[in-house]
Order: C-alpha cells, then sequence, then structure tokens
C-alpha cells in the first residue's frame, strides 16, 4: 500500500488514517443518532473515510470539523431515503441497539440522543432537525458550526432544535437514574415472567406502549399495544409460552439495563424499558435477528 516515498510527501495515508482514526468513534456516534441503526452508520463511517481519501487534505484546515460535516450529509442524505423504507416495515420499527459498555459515550462528550426511546422519538422528525438536535444535544457544537455542516441559516438550525426538544419533551416525561431504572425493570420482568396482571399493571403507566420488533423475520405483534390494562394483559397471556424455558441475562443498551432473553442458547428478544417517576413508558422488545444478532455479538461472551 506504502510506496518507498510516501512518508516524504506533504500528506500521506499514513497521515490521513491517524486524522481518520482519532474521530472515527465520533462520526459513528453522529451517524447512528441521526439514522438509530448501527449498519447504516458504519456504512455511512466507511462511506466518509472513501471520500476523505480522495479529498486534496493539504487544503483542509481541521480535519475533524472537515470529517464530521462529511458524515452528517451523509447520515442526513441515508435517513431520507430510510425514511421511505421505514414506511413498508412490516410491524413497528424500533431503533438498532448498540453496547454501549465498551465505549459508554458513542464518541459524544454527552450521552445526549442515544436513549432507545429518544432515538424512535426522534424518527417521527424530518433528517434535517434530526441532525441539528444531535449535533446540538449530543455533541455540543454551536448554532453557527452546525449551520455550516448542515448548509442551512443559523436562524433555521436554531428552530430545528427547539422544534425537536419540544417534540420530546411533548412525547417523553424525565426518565429515572440508571439504579431507580434498574430496580423498577427488576419488579417488572419477575411480574411479566410469572403472568402477574396486578403486578404489572403497578408499574405500568396508564399510557404505557409495547412496541415488538420482529422485522417480519420473528413472530411479534404487528401493531404497538397501548394502554396499562391492554399491556398488562397482553403480557400476562403470552407469559406462559414465552418465560419458563427462557435464559434471562441482565445487560446495557444505549446506557440503559436491558434483559437479554434467549430460548435453548438463542437469543430471542432484547428487552429495553423507558421508565419516568411514574413507571414503566415504553416497552421495546428488539427480536429482528437483522437487529438483535449484531448487539449479541457485540457483547463478546
Amino acid at each position: 500500500m506504502h510506496g518507498p516515498h510516501d512518508n516524504d510527501a506533504p500528506d500521506t495515508l499514513d497521515d490521513a488514517v491517524r486524522d481518520f482514526m482519532a474521530v472515527r468513534r465520533r462520526l459513528f456516534g453522529v451517524a447512528y443518532r441521526i439514522l438509530g441503526s448501527a449498519a447504516e452508520a458504519e456504512d455511512v463511517v466507511q462511506d466518509a473515510w472513501l471520500r476523505w481519501q480522495a479529498t486534496d487534505r493539504t487544503v483542509v484546515k481541521d480535519p475533524t470539523a472537515f470529517l464530521i460535516t462529511v458524515t452528517a450529509r451523509l447520515a442526513v442524505n441515508v435517513a431520507k431515503s430510510a425514511r421511505v423504507r421505514r414506511e413498508t416495515y412490516p410491524g413497528p420499527w424500533l431503533p438498532e441497539p448498540v453496547d454501549t459498555t465498551a465505549d459508554p459515550q458513542l464518541g459524544a462528550e454527552r450521552g445526549g440522543a442515544l436513549d432507545l426511546a429518544v432515538l424512535l422519538l426522534l424518527e417521527k422528525l424530518n433528517p434535517l432537525e434530526r441532525a441539528a438536535y444531535v449535533l446540538r444535544e449530543a455533541f455540543d457544537y454551536p448554532y453557527a458550526q452546525i449551520a455550516a455542516m448542515l448548509e442551512s441559516k443559523e436562524a433555521t438550525v436554531r428552530q430545528y432544535v427547539s422544534r425537536a426538544r419540544r417534540h420530546l419533551a411533548g412525547e417523553r416525561r424525565e426518565s429515572v437514574g440508571a439504579k431507580a431504572h434498574k430496580r423498577l425493570m427488576e419488579v417488572f420482568l419477575k411480574a411479566a415472567q410469572t403472568g402477574d396482571l396486578k403486578g404489572l399493571e403497578e408499574v405500568l403507566t396508564d399510557d404505557v406502549v409495547s412496541y415488538s420488533d420482529g422485522g417480519g423475520i420473528r413472530n411479534a405483534s404487528r401493531i404497538p399495544v397501548a394502554g396499562r390494562t391492554r399491556v398488562a394483559r397482553y403480557l400476562a397471556a403470552f407469559a406462559p409460552r414465552f418465560w419458563p424455558e427462557a435464559e434471562v441475562r441482565w445487560v446495557e443498551a444505549n446506557g440503559s439495563p436491558g434483559v437479554l432473553v434467549s430460548h435453548a442458547g438463542e437469543a430471542v428478544a432484547l428487552l429495553l424499558t423507558d421508565v419516568s417517576e411514574r413507571g414503566v413508558e415504553r416497552i421495546m422488545w428488539v427480536m429482528n435477528p437483522e437487529k438483535l444478532d449484531p448487539y449479541v455479538a457485540s457483547l463478546g461472551n
């Protein structure tokens, strides 16, 4: 790959690799939050690398800013086409979970816009609003810089971010800390495993929603189940079929506690919850093997 005179050049491939690798995790963090898909984010990062290789890097003053800009624009373009695909997705679409134990912030200065429930809600925004929100909330970029990245006006970017904040505030209550989240999830899990209708109703909020993403591959409910009574009955009804043979492992996904459920050694679901002071607000079952298998592989043993 390297010729004998590469090191004499003003900008070598080694330099390009070093600059890219220094910011690679952040590039993934940006793309993943905009897309809600680890697989799509990896493709975007790879595309950014190819563009970086083909760029006249001697004129680039700030490699990091350049690479973030390229990645954000690529991710917005992918998000536009992903929206069309997700309209025809069989049943509820959930973001692809990521293991955050190895890299807690996924390259972000702050953990913002990483929670699966937040990524799910951001999906309702248009890609530019979503990108502006991610760059501001998760990475703390100044509005002027975000405007340059997204080829927009600063006032427009401010509108994008405030619209995203309003949307999230209107749809989601303040989540609780990790310890309280895990405690309530333990109570919820026990009630779900035993089909304890009363126990379930005590931890579910009145407007709780349960989403099952089977992607048309795994047998899962094709519509979200909503409301305390309906969700409790739904969970109690499938408890005898689902839980007796199940092995349960506590894991972390997107910065929150989760439960990996396996049957005969094969992972069949990742259970995640969105928890507020009121109780369990959202239940998310990631069952589509195309999302579940890469997550399980990332856990290692």
